[in-house]
């Protein structure tokens, strides 16, 4: 898949649906990802921060990226997310990762080390010579306590042709608008915020990795490609019909905001794994209340 502007638009970032007794829930996330390619969605993304991919075993995260494929079929394309503070290990793990059929790769900022630019630098480098996959980064400082910096972006950027995109979850609306502004014209920026893909798309973004769309796949896809296409009157009554819900979502953290909304929806089971845990009793009843409030509007 050579056409990379099939991750313009809306990604999701897929949950991984369990059962109540923890294990992977893989009939779920079949029908998720059904769900997905019906629902107006461009692309799909596997093993994310949303896919609690950090309480995965290896194996795992193998059988959770052959069911996505599998489901999907070549439905739409795949990004995978591989990261971790190890260079030498994520390099050596792409080697694994060319046994599965995906389209690009996402790859977060090194945490815990808390690299300097220079090192971000170097280590981008270093992956991006390990592989001719399009590459996207993944900043999300809140996550690693690390930033990628504007300058370091357009650096990496024009040193590595195969980093491709990235995706900006840093909630700086200064840096990710200066990002734009300078970005080369082939390089895609797209949002990691629900909240803020509509005005980073006014802004000259690509589009949305959302979270929401777990749930609501055709009203994030009304959200994102009626900005894209400039029509930001139906863009942004459906992005302020879903504000509320939206906030309430990452109100106790991700993804257990996410897994409580699809519970109020009767779409999966509200379990995570340790160190991650439901949401309180009284953000789920908000929750409830904001979904049975937005079925209404939209007679779903």
């Amino acid at each position: 898949m050579n056409d990379l502007t099939r991750f313009k638009g809306l990604g999701v970032a897929l949950i991984t649906p369990f059962k109540d007794d923890e294990s992977v829930d893989f009939d779920s996330l079949s029908r998720l990802v059904d769900e997905m390619a019906a629902g107006d969605v461009d692309y799909l993304l596997a093993l994310g921060t949303t896919s609690e991919y950090m309480t995965l075993t290896p194996s795992e995260k193998d059988d959770v990226l052959r069911c996505i494929l599998e489901a999907n079929n070549r439905r739409l394309p795949v990004m995978v997310g591989l990261g971790g503070p190890n260079t030498s290990f994520m390099v050596r793990k792409l080697e694994h990762l060319s046994n599965f059929d995906v389209n690009a790769i996402l790859t977060v900022t090194p945490y815990y080390n808390k690299p300097s630019q220079a090192g971000l630098v170097a280590h981008y480098r270093k992956f991006s010579q390990a592989t001719d996959m399009p590459i996207f980064l993944y900043n999300v400082p809140g996550r690693t306590s690390c930033n990628l910096e504007v300058a370091t972006t357009l650096r990496i950027v024009s040193e590595n042709s195969n980093i491709v995109g990235i995706k900006e979850a840093s909630g700086n609306m200064r840096q990710i608008l200066q990002l734009i502004a300078h970005k080369p014209e082939n390089f895609m920026v797209l949002s990691g915020d629900d909240l803020l893909a509509l005005p980073l798309i006014a802004a000259g973004a690509d589009g949305l990795v959302s979270v929401m769309a777990n749930a609501f796949p055709r009203e994030v896809a009304q959200i994102v490609h009626s900005a894209s296409q400039g029509d930001l009157a139906v863009s942004q009554k459906i992005h302020n019909m879903l504000c509320d819900l939206t906030v309430a979502c990452f109100k106790e953290g991700s993804p257990s905001g996410i897994k409580a909304i699809m519970s109020a929806c009767g779409s999966v089971r509200q379990v995570l794994r340790l160190p991650l845990v439901p949401v309180s009793d009284d953000l789920q009843k908000t929750i409830a209340n904001l979904v049975e409030r937005l079925y209404k509007n939209t007679c779903r």
